[in-house]
């Protein structure tokens, strides 16, 4: 594998200058961090869909119809769902994760969003982390919006109900066709309107509503610092673009911030 070129200096420390500033710094976090962590794509070369075929965009409402046979198929031992569910087990967080936990733990990083269903960043420590596409280690009833283990919810009948107020349960991970949940969406709004600088790490930052947090900032006129390993098109409208692997960068960001604070 060819080693990536370092990171622009320059670039590193006015990307420090601008967070060093920053009131309430923002992460908004896509695809590519989980795909350093070896969690393959949907999209593109060894991507799931490309390989089993993209699902269909009704699949929520087609979950609504008949929800027995969704979990039937769910829990069906072949197909793509066992193949990412076998690359959630093994995945770890990687030292971009753990940077960013580290970032909030020096109160420089204040909350996360995430378009990512793979807990890596909670595992790697961070707190405040909304997941706006929810979390694929995760159940949550579409009545109350209540979250489960699953473990903490019998499979013996199809489909499952909450224990709580009776409504179906299903994967917390948000389908085609439904709604991102009230209160994540609700949450990561508050988020967006206190921040004053925003990280976009990982993403092409192209599928909505995730996309607009940082348009919404740059609009207000706040920076946006980009850390991705190819152009996106959110790159001309951010304040600096960091190439480079999440792994690599935010490791030599974070250095830059604590040699500026010493």
């Amino acid at each position: 594998m060819t080693a990536s070129p370092p990171v622009n200096t320059e670039l590193l420390e006015e990307a420090a200058r601008l967070i060093r500033e920053a009131r309430y710094l923002l992460a908004l976090t896509g695809a590519g961090m989980s795909v350093e962590s070896g969690i393959p794509p949907f999209r593109g070369p060894g991507g799931i869909w490309t390989k089993y075929g993209e699902p269909p965009m009704d699949g929520f409402q087609r979950f609504m119809a008949d929800p027995k046979k969704a979990w039937e198929e769910r829990l069906n031992p072949q197909g793509p769902m066992v193949e990412l569910r076998k690359a959630l087990d093994i995945a770890r967080p990687n030292p971009g994760h753990t940077t960013l936990a580290q970032m909030e733990e020096q109160g420089l990083l204040k909350g996360l969003i995430t378009q990512n269903i793979d807990n890596l960043h909670l595992e790697a420590g961070s707190r405040n982390v909304l997941e706006i596409h929810g979390n694929a280690t995760l159940l949550r009833c579409l009545g109350c919006n209540r979250r489960f283990k699953p473990e903490e919810i019998p499979l013996d009948e199809l489909p499952p109900t909450c224990p709580d107020c009776g409504g179906l349960v299903k994967s917390d991970t948000v389908q085609f066709g439904e709604p991102i949940p009230r209160d994540v969406l609700a949450r990561c709004q508050e988020e967006a309107d206190r921040c004053d600088c925003m990280l976009v790490v990982g993403t092409s930052a192209t599928v909505y509503p995730a996309a607009a947090f940082p348009q919404y900032a740059i609009r207000r006129g706040h920076p946006v610092i980009e850390i991705n390993l190819y152009e996106s098109e959110l790159t001309a409208m951010c304040r600096l673009s960091l190439t480079g692997p999440s792994g690599e960068v935010l490791p030599a960001l974070l250095e830059a911030l604590n040699a500026g604070l010493a």
